[in-house]
C-alpha cells in the first residue's frame, strides 16, 4: 500500500470506495437505467443522454420541492435542460414561465425556446412605466422567430393589465382565454429590477417648536437619532426611515415610516420583478434565472431573485460558476432559494448568519502575533486575527448541493459533439492590405 501522506493522497487511492459510498448515502433522482418520459421525445431538439439525466433530475426535484439548480459548464446546454424540464413537469398542460436572464441573452433564449419547445409562445418584456420613447418598444410584446431573426409581432400587453381578471373568475383564468399554449416570458435582469428615481421626504416647518428641524410627516415630531434631532444635512444618497411605536401620546402598533418617496419628476415606472411579487403571486408556473451565481451578492438583482423564488411555483438556477471561490459565496443564494432549509440549521439573514456559515462551511486563518511588552503583570502582548481563506468544506455540497443540483460537465457531452479541429490556412495579402500595413509602420517609426 502506497504511503498516504496527503489527503489527496488518501482520495486517490481509496477513489473507487469513496464514489460507492457517495452514490450509497445520496442516491441520483434519476439513475442511467431509469426509464425516459415519452413527453422528452416530443421535444423539437432531442438532449444527448447526459442532458437527459439532468433534465430529468430537476423534473424529480420539483415533484417534492419547489427549487432546483443546474451547474454546468459553458456549451452543456443549460437552456435546453431547462426548457425541457418544465416541458415534461407540465404533463402536457399549457404554462406561463418567466426567465429572468443576462440582457444579452435575451433574444438567444427566444429562439433557444422556439427550437426546443413545440408549440410556445414567447413574450419579452420591455418595461413598465408611463410614456417614454415611442420609438422603442414598451409593456410586454410577442415575439416570432422569422429567418433565424427575433421580430416583435403578435400581442402587445401590459404587467398591469395582466394581472386583472375583469369578468373572469381570475388573472390566470383569462390569460388562459387568450393563451391556450405554453408561454415564456423573457426579462433582462438590468430591466427586471430597474425602478422608479425616489427623493427624501420630510417636512420643514416655518414655525412652532420644531422651527427649522426635519419633521417626520406621519408623527409631525423630529426623529431623535442618539439623543439628537435629525438634520437635513444627514439626509444624502442613503434612503431614511423610522419605525413609528406611538401616535402622539398613545402608543400603536409597530408601523415603519419611509422618509423618502418616488419622484414625479423624473421616469415614472416599476420594477417588473417587484411588480410581479407583489400584485402577481402565483401566476407564474415556473421561473428560470440564468447565470444564477452573478445573483449572490445584496443588491436590487439579488433581491430580484428572492421575490421570484417566493412568487413562482417552481423556479431552477443555472450556473456555470457555482463558487466564486469562498463557501459564503452560495449563503445568499441558498437562503433566497431554501430559507427554510437555512433556519432549519440554524441561520438568520444578515451579517451573523453570513459568520456562522463562513465558521461551519469556510476556511479561516487565524493570525496570532506575540508582541514583547513591560506590562505590570505580563510580559507580552498577543494579538490574533481571523481572516476569510478560499476553500469550502465537502459539508456543504453534503448538507445543501447534492439534493438540489444536478451538475454537468462538458466531458459528459462531449461523445456526442463533432469532432474538433485546428488547421492554419495561409493566404496571400492584397495589394490594399500590404499598402495599409507599410503606411501603419511608418507612423508608427515616425512617432
Amino acid at each position: 500500500m502506497p504511503e498516504l501522506v496527503t489527503i489527496y493522497d488518501y482520495l486517490r487511492s481509496n477513489a473507487t470506495l469513496l464514489g460507492e459510498r457517495i452514490l450509497q448515502e445520496y442516491p441520483a433522482l434519476h439513475q442511467f437505467d431509469d426509464p425516459i418520459p415519452p413527453r422528452i421525445d416530443t421535444l423539437l431538439r432531442r438532449p444527448f443522454p447526459a442532458q437527459t439525466i439532468a433534465l430529468m433530475g430537476v423534473v424529480k426535484r420539483w415533484q417534492y420541492a419547489r427549487t432546483a439548480m443546474v451547474v454546468a459548464e459553458c456549451g452543456t446546454g443549460k437552456t435546453l435542460i431547462s426548457l425541457g424540464a418544465m416541458h415534461v413537469h407540465s404533463e402536457g398542460h399549457p404554462f406561463t414561465a418567466l426567465a429572468m436572464v443576462p440582457p444579452h441573452l435575451v433574444e438567444k433564449w427566444a429562439r433557444e425556446a422556439f427550437l426546443t419547445v413545440p408549440g410556445i409562445r414567447v413574450f419579452l418584456i420591455d418595461d413598465l412605466r408611463n410614456g417614454g420613447d415611442e420609438n422603442t418598444p414598451h409593456g410586454v410584446n410577442e415575439v416570432r422567430l422569422k429567418h433565424g431573426r427575433i421580430v416583435r409581432e403578435g400581442l402587445h400587453t401590459t404587467l398591469s393589465d395582466m394581472r386583472l381578471r375583469k369578468q373572469f373568475s381570475s388573472s390566470r383564468e383569462r390569460w388562459r382565454s387568450l393563451c391556450t399554449r405554453p408561454a415564456l416570458f423573457i426579462v433582462g435582469r438590468e430591466r427586471a429590477k430597474l425602478g422608479y428615481f425616489w427623493r427624501h421626504a420630510f417636512v420643514m416647518p416655518r414655525s412652532g417648536p420644531y422651527l427649522g428641524c426635519v419633521v417626520n410627516a406621519d408623527t409631525g415630531k423630529p426623529v431623535i437619532v442618539d439623543d439628537g434631532r435629525l438634520t437635513a444635512a444627514d439626509f444624502e444618497k442613503v434612503k431614511i426611515s423610522e419605525t413609528i411605536e406611538a401616535r402622539g401620546e398613545r402608543p400603536c402598533r409597530r408601523l415603519h415610516s419611509a422618509m423618502w418617496q418616488a419622484d414625479p419628476e423624473k421616469i415614472c415606472r416599476m420594477a417588473p420583478v417587484e411588480f410581479i411579487g407583489r400584485y402577481m403571486p402565483g401566476w407564474f408556473d415556473y421561473a428560470i434565472c440564468d447565470e444564477i451565481h452573478q445573483l449572490a451578492g445584496d443588491t436590487a438583482q439579488g433581491n430580484a431573485l428572492g421575490t421570484l423564488a417566493s412568487c413562482t411555483d417552481r423556479i431552477v438556477g443555472l450556473t456555470g460558476t457555482l463558487l466564486g471561490g469562498y463557501a459564503d459565496d452560495l449563503f445568499n443564494t441558498l437562503f433566497r432559494l431554501e430559507a427554510r432549509r437555512m433556519k432549519e440549521h440554524g441561520y438568520e439573514w444578515g451579517t451573523t448568519g453570513r459568520s456562522s456559515f463562513i465558521q461551519d462551511y469556510g476556511v479561516l486563518e487565524t493570525i496570532t502575533k506575540v508582541e514583547p511588552a513591560n506590562n505590570a503583570c505580563s510580559k507580552a502582548k498577543t494579538t490574533s486575527t481571523v481572516r476569510r481563506k478560499p476553500g469550502a468544506s465537502p459539508l456543504l455540497f453534503g448538507e445543501f448541493l447534492m439534493q438540489l443540483c444536478a451538475f454537468l460537465f462538458l466531458e459528459d457531452v462531449s461523445a456526442e459533439l463533432p469532432p474538433y479541429e485546428e488547421t492554419y490556412l495561409t493566404c496571400r495579402w492584397t495589394l490594399p492590405c500590404r499598402k495599409r500595413t507599410a503606411s501603419s509602420k511608418m507612423i508608427c517609426g515616425r512617432r
